[in-house]
Formats: C-alpha cells, structure tokens, sequence
C-alpha cells in the first residue's frame, strides 16, 4: 500500500502556465465534481477549467508537441484526482477517471488512472475489485513509468499480497523474476514461486525453482525461518537415488534393529538415509541438517552392545518416530534415531515412503 501510495502522490504541480483562471464561466464545469470546502471547491474549480481549456484546441499554440500537451493534461488530471483521494471522495474519483479513460481510450496515462480506482478500492476494502483493477492493467496497457516507478511491478506486488489462488501467483512470479529482477527480491521470489508450483502440483517447475533459489545462500524468506533447510532438502532429494527408502515405518524400524542386534554396523549404516541425514543433540534441533560423511558408526559399536528400546518413542506420530538406543560408545551413550516420512510428490513410488533420517545425542529434554 505504501508503494502504491508514492506511486499515486504528487509533486508540485507546474502546469499553472494558463495564468489568472478567468473565463470560468464559458465552461461547463458540473457540480458533481465540486466537492469539499468553498476553498477546495474553488480550487477543483481552476483546475477543472485549466483541463478544459487544455482540451481546446484554440487554447494550444502550434508549438506545442503532442508529447508535452499529453504530459500536461496527464499533471491537471492527476492532481484532480488527488484531492479527490485526500478528501476520500471515491466514488467522484471512479466517475472522474471512467469519465477520463471513456474520453480517450488511447491515452497512454490510461493505465494511471486504473491504479488509482485500484487503490480507491482498496482504501474501501474492496480487495478483490482491486486486484480485477490490477490484472486489467497488466493484460491490456502497456507499462508506464510514474516517477521513475513501473506501474506494471506495483500491480504484480499488489496481486501477491491479495490473490491466493497459486495458479495465478506462479504467473506473478514469474512476471516479477523475469522482467523486474532488478527491482525484485529475488531469493524470496524463486522460493515463493516454488511454493505456488508445488499447490498446483508442479514439482518439476517447483525444484528448478528452488534450485534457483538456494543460489542466494543465506537469504531469508519473510514467515519461513527454514526455507533454505527446507528447499535443499527437496532439491538435494531429487537429485538421489532414492533406494534407500522403506515402504511401512515397521520395516526400516526392524531393519534397523535387527542391524544393531548383529552388531553390524556396516549393515546399519547402510540404512541410512543417503541425502539429508543428520546427527546432532537435542539442543540443536531447530538447527540446519549437517551431514556425516566422515561418520564411521564402527567406532560407536565397538566393544559394547548397544541396546534399543521394544517400543518406539510416546512422541512419534504418523509422519516422525523415535527409537531409544543406548550403549553406543564414547562421549554420550543415548541416542535417538529418527524416522521420517518421505514427502516426495514429485515421485509417487517413492512418496509417502519411511526412511531412517538421523540422530539425535542424549536423553530427552
């Protein structure tokens, strides 16, 4: 609303070139459109008769180009316009810009004149009539710089913050990344056209971008704290083989066990999830996966018999389970292993699968 409002504010008019304002009478200036105090009155008044002595072809001398004529008229209008904002006379500005666009359909500042009933809307709370302002504006006028400000990328910014359907805010997106991306956030705008792509169900779309995302390392996403996190977990899945899943929670939980009772640390091992797995204390639970590649489980099972609990964890639910272990070797004997269920609609073999994701050290807080 704030850019929207820049975008929609004005600089001092310097257009008063028809000096003096007499000659009033010999237009016809309707009433309907003389609102406010006697002062704004008079002042809507001038106004209004510089705009119909701009739209006399007596009044302007041959010198004047079409171009500075155009901008001329765009200054009068826009600033009727604003007093008919401040004074939150909104169905007088809607008549007034109809009655604007009605009288020259061609005029480029057309497209500004739809902005603004757009944002009168909104200031009635009328959001959905707004954004029907917005889209008209992006599929049926050209773009048009206001104050060095793309009136085009304020109407996409708008529909993000208005429309919830995702069909409609991946064409955003994608408009914002591909032609704004310079006045865009980009990291947050590859992230949420991600998101968009996945309610729709296109996860191919989806993981380019997120890879297109996690380029931007470190870069935050305003209401998802671990949108990194969670796209490189995606992104990395998709890239793996995928052959270490297990169709029912039971299965990798009986494999794992039936690992440890051996003592095979090699077979345990094996086990694990290939991408995304993790070990870390409980303390650490909101922190980002770190991997173990350097992790050798033998040095853990040498020389003692580590133990699991018959039942899993009163915590585990129907997408997380815990499994009690002790006995491992060195530093901290308790571990809990952790299960998780795949979420991968991007392959439906492999989603809804069960895999062992990692470890957690120590005992329950």
């Amino acid at each position: 609303m704030k850019k929207i409002y820049r975008l929609l504010s004005l600089a001092p008019l310097a257009v008063w070139f028809f000096a003096g304002c007499t000659g009033a009478d010999r237009y016809d200036i309707d009433p309907y459109y003389l609102t406010g105090t006697k002062e704004k009155q008079e002042q809507l008044k001038n106004l209004w008769m510089l705009l119909k002595q701009h739209d006399s072809v007596a009044a302007y001398p041959a010198k004047t180009s079409p171009e500075d004529s155009a901008e001329e008229r765009f200054s009068l209008a826009r600033e009727i316009a604003a007093i008919y904002m401040r004074q939150s006379e909104y169905a007088v500005l809607n008549n007034f810009l109809s009655d604007q666009i009605d009288a020259m359909p061609d005029n480029r500042y057309n497209a500004y004149y739809l902005l603004m009933s757009a944002y009168a809307y909104m200031l009635q709370e009328a959001p959905q009539v707004a954004a029907l302002y917005f889209e008209v504006i992006l599929k049926n006028y050209p773009d048009l710089l206001v104050q060095g400000q793309s009136i085009h990328l304020a109407c996409l910014n708008q529909l993000l913050d208005l429309v919830t359907d995702a069909g409609r805010r991946v064409k955003y997106y994608k408009e914002l990344t591909t032609r704004f991306p310079d006045q865009t956030d980009l990291p947050v705008a590859y992230f949420m056209l991600g998101q968009a792509y996945e309610h729709i169900g296109e996860w191919d779309h989806a993981i380019e971008a997120y890879t297109q995302f996690l380029t931007f390392i470190g870069a935050n996403v305003p209401g998802f704290p671990n949108a990194e996190h969670y796209a490189k977990q995606l992104v990395d899945f998709s890239k793996s083989s995928q052959d270490w899943t297990f169709e029912t929670l039971s299965d990798v939980v009986n494999a794992v066990k039936a690992a440890i009772a051996a003592g095979n640390s090699r077979r345990l091992w094996g086990y694990r999830a290939k991408v995304n797995f993790f070990a870390r204390s409980w303390s650490e639970m909101d922190a980002d996966d770190s991997g173990m590649a350097e992790f050798n489980l033998s040095d853990f099972m040498q020389g003692t018999s580590v133990q699991y609990a018959a039942a899993l964890d009163p915590t585990s639910n129907a997408t997380e389970a815990y499994l009690k272990t002790w006995g491992w070797s060195q530093y901290i004997s308790t571990w809990y292993l952790y299960f998780r269920k795949i979420y991968f609609p991007l392959n439906p073999d492999i989603h809804g699968r069960w895999e062992w994701a990692g470890v957690y050290y120590g005992e329950k807080f």
